[in-house]
């Protein structure tokens, strides 16, 4: 029998979308998938552009740099940067993706800023939060994520779209939720306090996406759910 493809493994993410909405009240109009094509060949991401998916996530400037001229047709796309950017790379992750989703601090986002301002851009934003206690995990601490906030918001050439985090891996999903929970109630106390928007909410994976959405995720980054194992891929 052979294997789903990934306009197959996309509509089945549909329905599961869909369902959590559902259960929590919610439009799947709100949602974005970002489809995290990293390790993943220009051809799976040709396969995901077609089954309809619009949204992709690398995790880093070379890989993608490496992948970029055989993707140019696809100018509907838009390219999210979502693993750690190490600041000397700033200017040529501003050069190739249209939002960086994983600012933590503030030299990075001064970086960043001022990469965005030679190129004439304004460049969306995400600031990761550390939700994973493990001293391997990047991101920002949660006490220090409303100075950040703070700070980016005064950057000209930023503009910042929310918060984004990744918490640590559970089999069982539902272990994940409070991480989730802390998130939202952390964007939602910066929405009040600093009386800014902060629409997007990037958090969930393929293991735990459900469980996102019913959080209230406004973008969730699917790879293995998409584009399968990732041991298969070139």
């Amino acid at each position: 029998m052979p294997a789903p493809s990934i306009a197959d493994n996309f509509a089945r993410v549909r329905e599961h979308i869909a369902r959590a909405a559902e259960r929590s009240r919610r439009r799947v109009e709100e949602i974005t998938v970002v489809a995290v094509s990293k390790t993943f060949p220009a051809e799976a991401i040709r396969a995901a552009h077609a089954a309809g998916l619009r949204h992709f996530g690398e995790n880093r400037v070379q890989e993608w740099e490496g992948k970029q001229a055989h993707l140019g047709s696809l100018d509907d796309a838009t390219w999210h940067l979502i693993g750690h950017l190490q600041s000397n790379k700033a200017r040529r992750a501003v050069r190739l993706f249209h939002t960086v989703d994983s600012v933590d601090s503030m030299e990075l986002a001064q970086k960043l800023d001022s990469a965005a301002a030679e190129l004439n851009k304004r460049l969306r934003v995400l600031i990761e939060v550390r939700l994973d206690p493990a001293a391997s995990k990047t991101g920002v601490a949660e006490a220090d994520a409303p100075k950040l906030v703070q700070a980016i918001l005064k950057l000209a050439h930023l503009d910042l779209r929310g918060l984004m985090g990744i918490p640590p891996y559970f089999e069982d999903a539902e272990k994940v939720r409070p991480y989730f929970r802390r998130l939202r109630d952390l964007r939602s106390n910066l929405r009040l306090s600093l009386r800014h928007a902060l629409p997007e909410l990037s958090m969930g994976m393929s293991h735990d996406f459900e469980v996102a959405v019913e959080e209230g995720a406004t973008q969730l980054r699917l790879g293995t759910a998409l584009f399968g194992e990732r041991a298969l891929a070139k």
